[in-house]
């Protein structure tokens, strides 16, 4: 008597932030739309192969770091001296294993190296120089500094820069909209308005359950733009920004960094699930329509349990997100 397999599900985010219907143009949202839909579609290739959860998401990831839209990998934002420095994560429910790297400038994709420190040293987080040593010796991809640059990315970093604060990517968006807006409606030069020092997140990750019901978290991002160089964010430290465990849930965030941190987010959804008793579902909106509004925080989070049952719930304006299940057409989001 053969066991039945579990129905393979994936689900991706790019960021969570001010993201309005105004500020994005039909094209902007159709290029969106179309690149969540094919990395959901090439992870759910993955997981209908028979592949493991663990390949889906650095599959998706590595995807959502190669595409310029997203703060990961090529189309990071910049940092207050006007470099990159990059982050990711990546962790198997199976035996809570795991791997990161924090400011990282010249790997072209942070999550194959999370993965190789997970699977090749002894260790969880290398940074900096020692990280891109290791990535090298792994044999994976390196790349100039100047890979990572996109002139949007660049141009948001010129117009926040001298505001000496820090801004979400999707934030910065809306900010040159409004910005466009009330120049085509004033006689006179606009004055431009104040920053929101706590708009300031954009992030990718993905979670995935595989067919013989395993669950993996991975997520990747360039950061804050205008950070303070050195700066590590919720990105790269398990249970913060990325957290799984066939026990309780996957899970992957994004949002105001600092504050996913000091809620240890990711795994606060995993351990109300195991000491509470909470579904997935409730557990997921507690912490972030509840316990990060407290201090602050804003953003959002992707979370699955090893029952298939999905979350995605985030207290921002927009998320990119999506997900696929089965042999199902993926479905892909922005807005509320």
């Amino acid at each position: 008597m053969s066991i039945p397999k579990t129905i393979p599900v994936i689900a991706i985010h790019g960021g969570a932030g001010t993201i309005t219907r105004a500020a994005l143009s039909a094209a902007d949202e159709a290029a969106y739309h179309s690149a969540l839909h094919d990395i959901l579609a090439a992870a759910q290739t993955v997981l209908a192969d028979g592949g493991s959860a663990l390949d889906a998401v650095t599959t998706a990831v590595q995807m959502l770091e190669d595409c310029p839209l997203f703060n990961a990998g090529k189309g990071a934002v910049y940092t207050r001296a006007g470099t990159h420095e990059l982050d990711a994560a990546i962790m198997d429910g199976r035996n809570l294993a795991a791997g990161a790297v924090t400011n990282v400038t010249c790997v072209r994709n942070p999550v194959l190296a999370a993965r190789a420190v997970m699977e090749h040293s002894a260790h969880v987080l290398l940074a900096g120089a020692g990280a891109e040593t290791f990535a090298r010796q792994q044999g994976l991809e390196m790349v100039d500094c100047t890979y990572f640059h996109t002139e949007a990315r660049h141009q948001q970093w010129l117009r926040v820069r001298g505001e000496q604060g820090m801004v979400l990517d999707h934030d910065g968006a809306t900010l040159a909209f409004r910005e466009s807006a009330h120049a085509a409606s004033a006689a006179v030069t606009p004055v431009r308005e104040p920053i929101d020092p706590d708009h300031k997140f954009g992030t990718v990750g993905a979670v995935a359950l595989d067919m013989h019901g395993n669950l993996a978290a991975a997520t990747s991002t360039g950061g804050m733009t205008n950070k303070q160089v050195g700066r590590v964010g919720d990105t790269p430290i398990v249970g913060a920004g990325c957290y799984a465990a066939n026990a309780t849930a996957a899970v992957s965030t994004t949002g105001t960094g600092e504050i996913f941190m000091r809620t240890v987010a990711a795994y606060d959804v995993a351990a109300r699930m195991a000491y509470g008793g909470t579904a997935l579902q409730q557990a997921a909106e507690q912490v972030v329509m509840d316990v990060l509004p407290r201090y602050e925080g804003r953003g959002g989070l992707i979370a699955l349990d090893a029952q298939g049952n999905l979350a995605l719930p985030f207290n921002t304006e927009g998320m990119y997100r999506g997900y696929a299940r089965g042999e199902a057409a993926p479905v892909t989001a922005i807005y509320r």
